[in-house]
């Protein structure tokens, strides 16, 4: 099938990655799989797939390793972590690493299917490298860096992933849903109000006059969207 998407699933409990194989090949995913960090680690390099589903708790390097180091590498593919963990600690620990959503053990196989269908529909995950200049500013997203005039400019690790995300989606009009689900994940446990509270933030930080923002503009009724 020429637009078939690949998937990896990282996982050390055989029965549910077979199962996890077979519900994915039902629908028409190929697949390839791995039971423990290093194995899972080398083949998502090698044979770069669309999605990760990834386990924290394996053999050789836990699941935030292989995430955290993937990304070092500039790779694009997005990674769902599925984990027994509960912990809000656990959830936080993991997007920091890198990864684009969460699902804790048990969980239904339709909610999983529909978060890869969502994930897989918007393309490539941004690579995050590369330079984007406006105003005064340039945001390295290599480097993880906002240059306003020359200088650095102290940011929090949110509001840079925020910053980028709308960046990236110059032009485009985001509602907060969208927002909170492609930049926290869909499990994040803030309210939409909190996103309203990082765009603040940021205007303070690239805006000539923050109260009449040029760049991250409110879109009424809808949420918020980017422009030089």
């Amino acid at each position: 099938m020429k637009d078939q998407k690949k998937i990896l699933v990282i996982e050390d409990e055989e029965a549910l990655r077979v199962g996890l194989e077979e519900n994915l090949k039902a629908v028409g995913y190929e697949t390839l799989s791995a039971s423990d960090g290093p194995t899972g680690l080398k083949m998502a390099i090698q044979n770069k797939p669309d999605l990760i589903l990834l386990d924290i708790m394996l053999p050789g390097l836990s699941g935030y390793e292989v995430c955290r180091k993937l990304r070092e590498t500039g790779a694009d593919m997005y990674v769902i972590m599925v984990t027994a963990r509960h912990e809000e600690f656990d959830k936080v620990h993991g997007f920091e690493m890198g990864a684009d959503d969460y699902v804790t053990k048990p969980f239904s196989i339709n909610e999983l299917l529909a978060r890869i269908k969502s994930k897989l529909a918007r393309g490539r995950r941004p690579s995050g490298k590369g330079k984007i200049k406006f105003a005064d500013c340039e945001l390295d997203l290599e480097k993880r860096i906002l240059l306003r005039k020359g200088h650095e400019i102290t940011m929090t690790r949110t509001e840079f992933d925020l910053l980028a995300y709308l960046c990236i989606n110059e032009g485009k009009a985001l509602s907060r849903d969208q927002v909170m689900n492609d930049v926290w994940g869909t499990e994040y446990f803030g309210t939409q109000r909190s996103i309203d509270s990082f765009v603040a933030s940021l205007r303070s930080k690239i805006e000539k006059k923050p109260a009449k923002p040029e760049h991250i503009l409110t879109i009424h009724g809808i949420g918020y969207k980017f422009a030089r």
